[in-house]
């Protein structure tokens, strides 16, 4: 049984060249409007012709008229220009009214946890556009105006507000040739046994875990120090110590088998990652649609990966809970 053959449906350039020429009655004056050459549009007109198989226009000494078929076709094809034409401006007026958001965010939270993620909101939010910048400007002087920006510390700083997103969640990591070579640690004390990888901004992560665990130093521990986290876990990939890491920034080294978490042992700092913008700004809507889903991206993570963890907490909050 034979097939019917599908309609060929002609360009929208075609259509729109005929509709000018049926509407001005002279294919020059068509060119003109649409920014054509003459031979242009008699080759549209041509192949439109040809593709349907009917004779639209007929030549008269004045320019052009219709065939009754021509008259049909345009009075068929000319409420689809038009609707595409508006959604072509309604596009274009959504497009000009899009909000840009511009955020300072540091590269290890862009690279491990933020970028490979976005996209999610990027496609959830097309009214919102989201500018990325780094800490300066391209002098490398004044700092870049943002309207939010992701900082490390401990939540407080003066004139903004700060949503908690991670990063007082810290691993202990260690590559596994490492624990073969020195012996895997039975008990957290062991970590002495082993060189320590130390973030130079975050110098009290060691203390935290030896004071979590309960662990008293009867010498000073061996220290290597780091700039950004992103060395440390390179350092830590090679074999040259322990490690304590925020766990969003080493999902991918543990899920390879490139690092592993002795004793599953994790510690809860004082200082992690937050998303932070000036007060004044908590009630604009785009902001807020940004920090929701920040917030219930880092929170969904977080209860997924915590069960396998056992996090020892400093004294003070567990005397806090103790309390309540």
């Amino acid at each position: 049984m034979s097939q019917r053959a599908r309609p060929v449906i002609p360009s929208t350039t075609a259509l729109r060249v005929f509709e000018a020429a049926a509407r001005h009655g002279s294919f020059t004056e068509a060119a003109d409007e649409l920014c054509l050459t003459q031979s242009a549009v008699s080759k549209q007109i041509k192949s439109l012709e040809d593709s349907l198989g009917v004779t639209l226009f007929v030549r008269i000494n004045r320019g052009l008229v219709l065939t009754e078929l021509g008259r049909w076709y345009l009075d068929d094809i000319r409420p689809a220009l038009q609707q595409l034409e508006a959604a072509a401006v309604k596009l274009a007026t959504r497009r000009a009214s899009r909000t840009t958001l511009t955020l300072r965010i540091v590269a290890i939270v862009g690279d491990r946890w933020l970028l490979p993620r976005f996209n999610r909101f990027a496609q959830a939010h097309p009214e919102l556009d989201v500018q990325f910048t780094s800490l300066l400007s391209r002098d490398g002087q004044d700092q870049v105006q943002a309207d939010g920006e992701f900082r490390f510390g401990e939540g407080a700083w003066p004139g903004c507000a700060a949503d908690y997103l991670f990063g007082r969640e810290l691993l202990l990591v260690a590559a596994p040739e490492l624990l073969n070579k020195l012996g895997h640690p039975q008990q957290a004390w062991e970590v002495l046994r082993f060189p320590l990888l130390q973030h130079f901004q975050v110098p009290q992560a060691w203390q935290e875990f030896f004071s979590a665990h309960d662990i008293a130093l009867e010498a000073a521990p061996q220290i290597i120090r780091y700039e950004f986290y992103s060395t440390i876990i390179g350092a830590a990939a090679a074999g040259m110590g322990l490690a304590l890491v925020p766990r969003m920034f080493v999902a991918d080294e543990l899920q390879r088998g490139v690092l592993v978490n002795p004793l599953a042992a994790g510690v809860i700092g004082r200082s992690g990652y937050y998303f932070v913008f000036p007060q004044h700004k908590q009630a604009d809507p785009a902001l807020a649609a940004l920090r929701a889903w920040l917030i219930d991206e880092a929170r969904a993570e977080t209860e997924e990966h915590a069960a396998w963890i056992h996090w020892a907490k400093l004294p003070s909050e567990r005397s806090i809970e103790s309390s309540t």
